[in-house]
């Protein structure tokens, strides 16, 4: 099956609800086509039903990097083409380092970093034979600020972070967004949703509250995925589209603050630091 000329053709993980919900039905709103990864392709019967031309469900454990690599050939196979890739599989953990297990840390990075990198990895060879192409990371505001009890979520998303900006540098022919949502109506905090590692009495004072948060915070938070889901459509199709998007005042001012406590440390110990080099090294010559 081909689509037409004019739409795209869109490979969304996480499909199944949240921001991968919210982005596929405005994609297929603008008239494009949606390939709709999820584990539990069930949850995808309904945008299924609702256009059964333009949305097809796909199975997916996005940590099975084989079955990513093997994903991916199958859209392009199918539509001879991609033109976004959507990598917003997750989900919430909660943990003191000290309380995280090894196996834990391992899978969230599974989930999070070396799940995307497969199917950025496998996406790329096609945007080049194409010239074109987009990959969004569904990154959050935890990619740029921490908070107690969500050290091993943070890692994940800095990792995905560093490697998207990287990539930006040395692809030419498509092109990257980092999305940073802040607090969003999604269901990341649901029940079940999360894992808990398994808590220590010495961190109640400062996890006990994160736990609490995530326990009892779904469905007050303030953002709207379908608004995120326009502000990301918006983006992609900008002029001069941003490397990273940062949605919900929230997030928006987390970032601020932290950009100027950096701004801050920097401007402080900056001459302990340019005091490093060797003493018989020229500073460096000014550009003509």
């Amino acid at each position: 099956m081909s689509t037409g000329t004019n739409d795209r053709v869109w490979l969304i993980t996480g499909a199944s609800s949240g921001f991968g919900r919210a982005l596929a039905e405005a994609a297929l709103a603008a008239g494009d086509t949606v390939v709709g990864a999820a584990r539990r392709v069930e949850r995808l019967d309904e945008p299924a039903r609702e256009n059964p031309d333009r949305f097809h469900p796909i199975a997916l454990d996005v940590t099975d990097v084989d079955r990513d690599r093997q994903v991916v050939q199958e859209v392009v196979d199918r539509f001879g083409r991609l033109d976004v890739l959507v990598n917003n599989a997750g989900r919430t953990q909660v943990g003191a380092l000290e309380e995280t297990t090894d196996r834990e840390l391992r899978d969230l990075f599974e989930l999070h970093f070396f799940g995307p990198a497969a199917l950025t990895r496998a996406a790329l060879p096609h945007m080049r034979r194409q010239g074109s192409g987009w990959v969004v990371q569904m990154s959050s505001v935890g990619g740029q600020v921490t908070a107690p009890g969500f050290g091993a979520y943070c890692a994940t998303k800095f990792a995905l972070e560093g490697l998207t900006e990287t990539l930006s540098q040395e692809v030419a022919f498509a092109r990257f967004l980092i999305v940073e949502p802040g607090a969003f109506r999604t269901d990341l905090f649901a029940r079940d949703a999360a894992l808990f590692s398994e808590p220590m009495s010495e961190y109640e004072p400062t996890i006990g509250p994160t736990r609490d948060y995530v326990r009892t915070g779904g469905g007050s938070q303030p953002g709207d995925p379908a608004k995120a889901a326009q502000a990301i459509i918006t983006a992609i199709a900008a002029e001069r589209p941003p490397l990273r998007l940062v949605l919900g005042g929230d997030a928006i001012d987390g970032v601020d603050g932290r950009l100027r406590a950096l701004r801050a440390e920097l401007a402080q110990w900056q001459p302990v630091g340019r005091a490093t080099s060797l003493d018989d090294t020229d500073p460096p010559s000014e550009p003509s």
